[in-house]
């Protein structure tokens, strides 16, 4: 009898895919069955088939992504009936499915009283639950996850062998009979009223989530807000919250967009405006709090019990990752929390929350974790066979990236890789992600410069195994990131890169951070840049705003300005330092840029309390500018030293002296950034050494940045980023796709 070969490519295995297709078969009386391989999903087809390639694309269950599906013809015997049949083969052609928000009918269950799981804090399906924080090892199935300690009874072994029920083959699949059992220290028979009690009376509560702990408290209550700053030495951090929809919107405006975003099965924290009535301390000196929706039973049950939003910040200590054991968090835990939620589920690895947000132009990934990983991204033309390469990323927001077969692994945000925690992570990742991959690779990817440890761990590998080895520059990597994930062709022409990060190393030995490149995968060009300034003190120049306005007001002939304004730091040691070149490294960086600027405003001039916390402030600020008129953007002019800014500083001092506001003063030098960069850029198009301008590099977090950016680039064909970070969390993607590049280039060095 004819049939169909049909094989499905993608994220198709842990999301109830084979009793989708088994569904679909009973419907259409069609028989033949169905299987899981390391390729993905198979299907043998015979009968009324004709329809079923179409019906499997449009009706796919919700946690599926389907890369492609490839249909052949067969002639064999008909079976009697349409079977889901054991899996085959070994290795990993295909996706782990990340793990996913509760779904409505799972929800539902917890919340209907005559259910077995009501108010059972564990509750999942094929359609959301733990997936990557439970998995050791491939295949998926349950012994390979931390659930293989947790005995099936009858009635969950029934239904995890029905075809027909939601829950066949979920491998988390828990009832309060068999599964993981939730309690709290110190103990009361009622952990969830209870832990609703202790949040009512302000305090401080540590809860177990899926990829980590958090701290919780109340949102609404100033006091316990600041008792969680003050036990964390967390001065000013934006803290992120959780509330249902009804919360959030007494709290906040969300869009359509916004709330799409919001109810994802990702469950990301979104970035949203602030109405103002939350306590300050929510967010200091910020214009948008980061919201998510409750994401696990656990966390819908103790959002209803308590009848209000949390604070919900990662559980850790200061700079280490996420807290992700029992014992771990009753010994780092202790100094903050007033009590414990815990469970007696391991988590097989910490995931932190991702963040995003909706711009103008379309999302925006800030942090790219829990619900987004180990999920793959296709490669544009000209990647189809290049060879398998590993990337390791930068210093800050360390992750790394695997391309195999067409499709890049973007690994979850790990952190700063000099605390020794977040390098144990690292080095967990590399072998989880090789492993779950099936990855062999033949290049490894490392940032130029040379004492990251990222770079050193993989000039380490490449030389152990034999692996050729490319370093890669900093900000060419951030705008192949950018060009990659808008599928721009390998062949394709070149594109202006416009590149603002805070630093990254340059060919020529200096420090860059405020680029535009001409370039492609294989090369680039410095076509400009900021003008350069000393970085004084090396690192601390990052942790000190002053430091910068002291350089660039000496440079602009302002120094009588600086000396009022930092009166009382040590001024003469750093204009020596800087005079003489000790520890002082000249940097185009628009990061340390707008440090400078946030200084000479009196924000956060002596210190940051965290990474980008002037740089935050000044768009907050900016944001709320009245009438912003872009015919007083402040002029940076292009010279032979790159694009000056000292008519700037000296236009911000007249600015002060005429009593024009702060806010207004922040949205002109945001203004002069994007229309001084985006002027050059579109010049590049117009001419013709470029085909369109690309945005990367952690500064382009700043939607008002990206927002006027665009806006001056007027009609130039533009790419940004919306599925990977503009930071460096984004960075080994773009490191990965040049390696692959420049060996595709040069064969006879493979």
């Amino acid at each position: 009898m004819q049939g169909l070969r049909i094989r499905v490519r993608g994220q198709v295995q842990g999301v109830g895919f084979r009793p989708f297709v088994w569904t679909l078969a009973q419907g259409l009386g069609v028989t033949g069955h169905v299987l899981n391989d390391p390729e993905g999903v198979l299907i043998e087809a015979y009968g009324p088939v004709a329809s079923l390639p179409d019906l499997i694309r449009r009706k796919a269950p919700p946690l599926s992504r389907i890369d492609a599906i490839e249909v052949s013809e067969i002639t064999g015997k008909s079976p009697a009936d349409f079977r889901i049949i054991a899996s085959s083969g070994t290795g990993a052609e295909t996706r782990v499915t990340p793990d996913a928000a509760t779904c409505d009918a799972c929800l539902a269950e917890i919340q209907t009283p005559t259910d077995r799981r009501c108010g059972y804090a564990f509750a999942n399906c094929t359609h959301c639950g733990p997936r990557y924080t439970i998995l050791r090892a491939l295949p998926y199935d349950r012994a390979q996850t931390t659930m293989a300690e947790f005995p099936m009874c009858p009635d969950c072994a029934s239904e995890y062998a029905d075809p027909a029920d939601r829950r066949f083959h979920a491998q988390p699949i828990a009832c309060p009979v068999c599964g993981p059992r939730l309690w709290i220290e110190p103990a009361h028979e009622d952990p969830i009223a209870e832990a609703a009690a202790r949040l009512r009376h302000g305090e401080i509560l540590a809860i177990k989530g899926l990829g980590g702990f958090h701290l919780a408290c109340d949102a609404r209550n100033a006091g316990a807000i600041a008792n969680l700053r003050r036990r964390k030495h967390r001065p000013a951090k934006p803290l992120a919250l959780m509330g249902t929809l009804a919360m959030i919107r007494q709290h906040a405006s969300p869009t359509e967009a916004e709330v799409a975003l919001l109810s994802d099965p990702s469950a990301p924290i979104v970035l949203l405006s602030s109405n103002g009535t939350l306590p300050d301390g929510v967010a200091p000196n910020q214009s948008t709090y980061g919201w998510m929706l409750p994401y696990t039973p656990l966390h819908h049950l103790l959002i209803e019990a308590f009848g209000g939003p949390l604070v919900m910040t990662s559980g850790n200590l200061s700079g280490e990752p996420q807290v992700i054991g029992n014992d771990e968090a009753r010994e780092k835990l202790a100094p903050f929390a007033d009590a414990f939620l815990m469970h007696d589920r391991d988590i097989a690895r910490r995931l932190d929350d991702s963040v995003e947000r909706i711009t103008p132009h379309g999302p925006m990934i800030l942090r790219r974790a829990r619900g987004h990983v180990p999920g793959t991204l296709p490669l544009p033309e000209g990647f189809e066979d290049a060879p398998q390469a590993v990337a390791y990323g930068g210093q800050m927001k360390a992750a790394l990236c695997l391309i195999k077969n067409g499709q890049a692994l973007l690994g979850h945000h790990l952190g700063e890789l000099d605390e020794a925690l977040t390098w144990e992570a690292f080095q967990q990742a590399d072998r989880d992600y090789a492993a779950l991959f099936d990855h062999k690779p033949q290049v490894v990817a490392v940032d130029l410069h040379p004492d990251f440890r990222a770079s050193r761990h993989g000039t380490a590998r490449a030389e152990a195994e034999g692996l050729i080895l490319q370093e890669v520059q900093h900000h060419h990597a951030h705008l192949a990131t950018c060009m990659g994930e808008n599928l721009w062709p390998l062949d394709g022409c070149k594109v202006a890169g416009i590149i603002l990060d805070g630093l990254g190393l340059g060919p020529d030995g200096t420090v860059w951070g405020g680029e535009i490149l001409l370039g492609d995968y294989l090369g680039f060009e410095r076509a400009a840049h900021l003008s350069p300034a000393p970085l004084v003190g090396g690192d601390r120049a990052q942790a000190e705003p002053w430091r910068n306005a002291l350089a660039r007001l000496d440079q602009a002939g302002l120094s009588d300005w600086a000396d009022d304004l930092f009166s009382d730091a040590p001024r003469d040691m750093l204009r020596m330092a800087a005079t003489r070149g000790l520890n002082a490294p000249m940097s185009t960086s628009a990061g340390r840029l707008f440090d400078a600027v946030a200084a000479c405003l009196d924000i956060c001039s002596a210190g940051q309390s965290y990474e980008g916390e002037a740089a935050m402030t000044l768009e907050a600020l900016a944001l709320k500018a009245p009438s912003p008129d872009p015919h007083h953007a402040y002029h940076m002019p292009e010279t032979p030293n790159g694009f000056d800014v000292s008519q700037m500083f000296k236009a911000i001092r007249a600015d002060l002296g005429n009593q024009t506001s702060i806010q207004t003063i922040a949205w002109r030098f945001h203004a002069g950034l994007a229309q001084t960069f985006a002027t050059a850029a579109a010049a590049l198009v117009k001419d013709g050494q470029a085909k369109a301008v690309a945005l990367s590099g952690g500064c382009f977090q700043n939607a008002l940045l990206l927002d006027l950016t665009l806006r001056a680039l007027g009609d130039t064909p533009v790419l940004i980023h919306t599925k990977t970070p503009a930071n460096d969390g984004g960075l080994a993607l773009g490191q990965a796709l040049i390696a692959a590049a420049r060996a595709k280039a040069t064969p006879e060095s493979m």
